[in-house]
């Protein structure tokens, strides 16, 4: 492809060429027809296309793509180039891979002193409750420490 068009405005005349010869050179073999990359407009000669293509030349790969759009069979050996995947920095940063938040729930300590001011007698009742509920949690951490213990003075032992 030569490009042509003014500053800022670039056109393209698809061209054979031999290449030895740089692509300013203005010395071509034959000229296969333009491409305007704003308005995607392709004006091409399939026929002499295709002839020099089965003849062994080597078409880039944006000529490549305008050939396919426009029908023009591609021989096997050509290489098609793909678009390359895009790979991230850093996916760990990315909030699709980052661990759930948990969710914070509003203080209970703060509704209750609430309900002690509003209702003084109920708290003595209250009080009394928790005593006897706390007497059974007793024991059970009671059995909870000893179970404890002997895992901690395993790790003492290693060393």
């Amino acid at each position: 492809m030569q490009r042509l068009g003014r500053k800022g405005y670039p056109t393209y005349r698809m061209v054979v060429q031999d290449k030895r010869q740089t692509p300013t050179s203005g010395k071509v073999i034959a000229m296969l027809g333009n491409y305007n990359p704003h308005t995607k407009e392709v004006a091409l000669k399939k026929d002499l296309a295709q002839k020099y293509l089965d003849n062994g030349a080597h078409p880039s790969g944006r000529v490549v793509a305008l050939f396919k759009s426009e029908g023009i069979k591609i021989p096997k050996w050509v290489k098609i180039d793909e678009p390359a995947k895009k790979s991230v920095k850093n996916p760990e940063k990315l909030r699709k891979n980052r661990p759930a938040e948990p969710v914070e729930e509003k203080p209970a300590e703060a509704e209750e002193p609430k309900a002690e001011d509003a209702t003084p007698a109920t708290e003595s009742k209250s009080d009394e409750t928790p005593e006897v509920a706390t007497e059974e949690p007793a024991e059970e951490k009671a059995e909870e420490v000893t179970e404890a213990e002997p895992a901690s003075e395993e790790p003492a032992e290693e060393k």
